[in-house]
């Protein structure tokens, strides 16, 4: 099966993918990263870390790796108005893994921008006007993080 794009080809910005490292123990960035999305407008409606459930079901040795599911419900709501579709992309997952003992790997795509680019979500004023309020909250997000991260990569 081949893809209908190329990933490659595609520019980060146009999917939204933001990226920070913080250079802190792994509880500590979610703590922190929790902390910022609630600062700036998002709720945390579910959260789960990954690499505990892995490696208590098969055994599979992964390093701390944690999921965020975010949600601002006043974005989510006019999401909705525009396609029901959408719920199958909620939350908007903010990822925390480690990469080594002290530094921690932030990770985030916009569910809003993804959708738009599958097809998912229409082209319109609306839908434009989401993608924008969105990528200002998650702007501020990482503005945040930068404040006590040591490397930054978009």
């Amino acid at each position: 099966m081949s893809l209908p794009i190329d990933p490659a080809a595609i520019d980060p910005d146009e999917y939204g993918e933001k990226q920070a490292v913080l250079e802190m123990d792994h509880e500590e960035a979610i703590e922190h990263v929790r902390e910022v999305c609630l600062d700036v407008g998002f709720g945390i409606p579910v959260e789960f870390s990954p690499s505990e459930l892995l490696n208590e079901k098969v055994d599979a040795d992964r390093d701390p790796y944690y999921v965020l599911g975010a949600c601002n419900p006043a974005i989510a709501d006019r999401a909705l108005d525009e396609t029901m579709r959408m719920g199958g992309l909620f939350p908007c997952n903010v990822i925390v893994w480690e990469e080594e003992p002290g530094r921690q790997r932030v990770y985030h795509v916009s569910i809003m921008k993804i959708a738009r680019l599958l097809g998912i979500a229409p082209d319109n004023e609306a839908w434009a006007d989401i993608i924008d309020t969105t990528g200002e909250l998650t702007e501020e997000t990482f503005a945040k993080l930068d404040s006590v991260e040591t490397e930054v990569t978009d």
